[in-house]
């Protein structure tokens, strides 16, 4: 099958940040850069993620890029609700970097159980 052309990535209602194995930010979606903006935004591609959070965030970033894992939480501000979901990804079978997703919550989740 061949790759797709289409980039659905851009416009996804969530934000999408893509770093690098070192922590250099490489790509950002429309929604994470407006998500950004007060830290530069679009700028923000080509600088280090690093420099973006303080610690102890920067030994999680560390911790992912090394083991390779992923991480999620919920993230609570101005009571608007977020969840992060920081993950590997993969070029050609090699680990290439991470990605992080962030949705903004609606007030109520419903849990639905599919035993």
């Amino acid at each position: 099958m061949a790759p797709s052309t289409f980039d659905w990535v851009h416009d996804y209602p969530a934000a999408i940040s893509v770093c690098d194995t070192k922590g250099t930010i490489i790509a950002l979606n429309r929604r994470a850069a407006e998500n950004f903006h007060r830290d530069g935004g679009a700028r923000l591609v080509g600088t280090s993620l690093f420099a973006c959070h303080p610690e102890p965030a920067n030994t999680i970033i560390r911790r992912l890029l090394r083991d390779r894992t992923a991480n999620t939480y919920v993230v609570e501000k101005h009571g608007r609700r977020k969840l992060v979901h920081q993950a590997p990804w993969y070029r050609d079978g090699e680990f290439a970097g991470l990605t992080e997703t962030i949705i903004e919550l609606p007030a109520e989740v419903p849990t639905k159980r599919r035993d």
